[in-house]
């Protein structure tokens, strides 16, 4: 005889089965909630760190901070034409000999600190070290398309800058160790006028330490942080004579005199000196330098400028009186100034010209 079941019993044991399911049930919808969540939380962070505004801009500073111009430039909406540079008040003839790895200065330390949207537009704020100097620099960034689900952006401006260069005293000029000559990157080429900028372009951010360093001239560097993107950045720089130069235009000018002073003429031919006699003479006259001039440059559009320098000659000669026919020896000191151009040649080479004050 088999004993019979509590009454009750089943009863209990469907409701405990509810009750876990019930729980199980809940505890599954906990788990969805927080694998939505995880999802949602990865997919920001993903979009975030690969799919924003401000990971595109990330990315294109992060070019430049490695050196890699070419893909910097290659980024949608960097590369601007004359249009564009027209458009912003810019030179539509600005070279691009500096959107390069070769010209490109240090950058480190690269942070996004913002990014706001407005009208379609994001503008992100990036801080960086630029050659040790802070710098901030606000970017336009606006919706290009999409690669799958993922978006794609693109620059609303270009990040290029201008800078507009003057150089006097040299033709050559360095751009962070880079070595550019005008007539490279003037519209007129070979005809370029020394004295005319010249309009460079330039990445932004960028730092870029611009000098003259030639056996005839040198500068100081100039540093320049490019941090406004369409901007232009005017820079003159006047390179100074090295003491090298001075001294090859001193033993000239004074071999120039020397020569001169062969001359046994009133006159010596191009030379600026002479003495004037109404009577007549009866010995060759017999120069000599008796004060070399102490010789200091300037600089003027590419070549230099002789600036005017107190120098003295000495002649011997004799001379009749057309009146009474007597004979008189001058033994006379002549006081001239001398001034003069240089030109400095495609080879590097200067080509120097003595002249007196009034044969300018």
């Amino acid at each position: 005889m088999t004993d019979a079941a509590p009454a009750g019993s089943g009863e209990a044991s469907v409701s405990r089965s509810r009750r876990s399911l019930r729980t199980d049930m809940i505890l599954l919808g906990i788990v969805g909630v927080l694998l939505i969540g995880a999802i949602a939380a990865g997919a920001a962070a993903m979009y975030r760190i690969f799919y924003s505004p401000s990971a595109f801009v990330e990315r294109y500073v992060g070019l430049l901070a490695d050196g890699r111009a070419t893909e910097a430039l290659a980024v949608p909406g960097v590369a601007v034409d004359s249009a564009e540079l027209d458009a912003a008040g810019l030179s539509p003839d600005a070279s691009d000999a500096l959107l390069r790895r070769a010209a490109l200065g240090e950058i480190t330390d690269v942070r996004v600190v913002s990014e706001q949207a407005r009208d379609g537009v994001f503008d992100v704020t990036v801080t960086y070290l630029a050659g040790g100097y802070e710098g901030t620099t606000t970017f336009e960034v606006e919706r290009e398309g999409t690669v799958g689900l993922a978006p794609t952006w693109r620059f609303a401006e270009s990040p290029l800058a201008l800078i507009e260069l003057e150089v006097s005293g040299s033709m050559v000029f360095e751009v962070n160790g880079f070595s550019v000559d005008k007539r490279q990157v003037s519209p007129d080429g070979v005809d370029a006028d020394p004295r005319a900028p010249v309009s460079l372009l330039v990445f932004s951010p960028g730092i870029y330490s611009l000098s003259v360093d030639t056996a005839i001239s040198s500068t100081p560097g100039v540093a320049v942080l490019s941090d406004s993107p369409l901007t232009r950045i005017p820079v003159s720089i006047i390179a100074q004579p090295t003491d090298q130069f001075l001294e090859v235009v001193q033993q000239r000018m004074e071999e120039f005199l020397t020569q001169c002073a062969t001359q046994q003429v009133l006159q010596p031919t191009a030379c600026p000196f002479g003495y004037p006699v109404e009577d007549r003479i009866t010995s060759l006259p017999v120069w000599s330098i008796v004060e070399q001039p102490a010789v200091t440059v300037e600089s003027d559009g590419a070549g230099w400028r002789i600036l005017p320098a107190e120098a003295v000659a000495h002649i011997e000669v004799d001379v009749q009186s057309l009146f009474d026919g007597s004979i008189t020896h001058v033994s006379e000191d002549v006081p001239f100034i001398v001034t003069g151009k240089i030109s400095v040649l495609p080879d590097g080479t200067a080509s120097i010209v003595v002249t007196g004050p009034d044969t300018q």
